[in-house]
């Protein structure tokens, strides 16, 4: 097999290759390798790559084992590279961070783990913003992640890195991390796919409060839904060391799920809450007939909430866990100095949070769950865009203004992804196309509690209807 049929396979045909015999693990190290040296100077997607001759040496070790009979699983011989805030044995983790340019773990974060007992190969790391704080993944460590569908402009984030390095080729799936958008707003830029699990479906044995951060959560990437599902798979289930941990369940997507009568609501720009970039949510409304072509019947809903009221709730509660987090950073003049201005106003800003404005946050977070709740009781899936701009350009921080509104904060841009957030619910995002100078934006698929698999479903559905993830760009 050549280099681009090696590449253009998706990982879970590329493991039925390996497994079969109709490509060894060394030749798919090197097809990887040999596109990562073309193309990541350009991405600027993958950061901390191992040495060539030791991943090569790996890809031989897993070589022996299929001879001798022995496969570790699914992902045996797959060259994957973790995100750069998920701490990885011996391999470099700088968070996108001069803070951190120089650590390197002396273990595995959980997830990590179970990557590598399934059989995958570390071969590095994927690119993000600073501490993983903003929708666009440059930081003074790494640089910018350009996008592969345009190389002038951003690819989203946190998780930049990650999808950039999928609609490249230059990973064959790619693992991602979520609090405000950073599996959803990069798979929409990049046109691929991205997962939000729901909480405490991935455990995380490395992070810093275990009980009170209830916003962020791991979760896959791919470039087919099969894929995304497949290392959903390997990366989910119970772990003591996380007390939030879901028990293991079958989380594959059934193929032939009948969706004839299946009830979607379309959020849309939340009765004309969010303002869009000219064309975006156009694009993402074009999908719906999608959805009633696999049976499905779409309403306009508007939501019955005050959703200024999430915004700030969510802000409060976000403030308040990155100063906590940072503390110590901060604290210190010279870590401080170092630190983007972005993360200074988030810890100053929660520096400054009482007890009862947190407790009062919680309760309006707890109070817009059980509206959503209502809203399951007539609907079985919401849809809303994933991004309000399309992608921007690299060297721009952050959207100032979008349809002539200003941005008051550097994430008020990306507040479409809040409700699913603030409610843990499980998320696909998918792409809707392209816009007419052909850049990708994407739509959320939002299912009820802890209904991952139904997600899976529905997004899988609508992936066989459509072919934007076969467009693939021009490098």
């Amino acid at each position: 097999m050549q280099v681009e049929d090696i590449t253009g396979l998706s990982a879970t045909d590329l493991s039925k290759a390996i497994h079969d015999g109709q490509v060894s693990c060394v030749e798919v190290m090197k097809a990887y390798l040999a596109r990562i040296a073309r193309l990541n100077p350009k991405v600027n997607a993958i950061v901390s790559l191992r040495d060539a001759d030791a991943l090569l040496a790996e890809a031989e070790v897993c070589d022996t084992e299929l001879a001798a009979g022995k496969s570790r699983g699914w992902m045996h011989g797959l060259p994957i590279a973790i995100k750069d805030l998920c701490e990885v044995k011996g391999i470099r983790c700088t968070y996108g961070s001069p803070l951190f340019a120089d650590f390197v773990p002396d273990k595995d974060e959980v997830m990590v783990e179970r990557i590598r007992a399934a059989g995958a190969i570390i071969i590095g790391k994927t690119n993000t913003p600073e501490q993983g704080l903003g929708s666009q993944s440059y930081n003074p460590v790494h640089g910018t992640t350009k996008n592969p569908y345009d190389l002038t402009k951003t690819a989203g984030g946190s998780s930049g890195g990650a999808a950039a390095a999928l609609a490249a080729h230059l990973l064959p799936v790619a693992d991602g991390s979520d609090m405000m958008g950073s599996l959803r707003n990069p798979a929409a830029f990049n046109n691929v796919v991205g997962f939000r699990p729901s909480y405490g479906r991935i455990p995380s044995s490395l992070k810093l409060e275990l009980f009170m951060g209830q916003l962020s959560v791991l979760g896959p990437m791919g470039r087919t839904v099969r894929d995304a599902a497949a290392l959903l798979a390997t990366q989910a289930g119970y772990d003591p060391r996380d007390p939030h941990s879901l028990a293991v369940e079958d989380l594959v997507p059934r193929e032939d799920r009948d969706f004839s009568g299946a009830r979607i609501a379309w959020l849309g720009d939340l009765g004309s809450y969010l303002p869009f970039e000219p064309g975006v949510l156009e694009l993402c409304r074009a999908t719906l007939p999608v959805f009633e072509r696999i049976g499905c019947k779409v309403e306009d809903v508007v939501p019955d909430f005050d959703m200024a009221d999430v915004w700030r709730s969510w802000t409060t509660l976000r403030s308040w866990l990155a100063a906590n987090g940072m503390r110590d950073n901060y604290d210190d003049p010279a870590k401080w100095a170092l630190m983007k201005p972005e993360i200074v106003w988030e810890i100053e800003r929660g520096l400054d949070m009482t007890g009862r404005e947190v407790h009062f946050a919680s309760k309006r977070r707890s109070a817009w769950y059980q509206y959503l709740l209502t809203l399951f009781e007539r609907y079985d899936y919401l849809i809303l865009p994933s991004a309000q701009v399309f992608p921007f350009d690299a060297d721009i921080h952050w959207p100032k203004e979008i349809a002539g509104r200003k941005m008051d904060t550097y994430h008020r841009w990306m507040e479409v992804v809040i409700p699913a957030s603030m409610a843990g619910l499980p998320v696909a995002a998918m792409p809707a196309g392209f816009s007419s100078n052909g850049l990708p934006n994407g739509i959320q698929i939002i299912g009820r509690p802890r209904a991952d698999r139904a997600v899976l479903e529905v997004a899988l559905a609508y992936e066989k209807v459509t072919e934007w993830l076969d467009r693939r760009p021009e490098l």
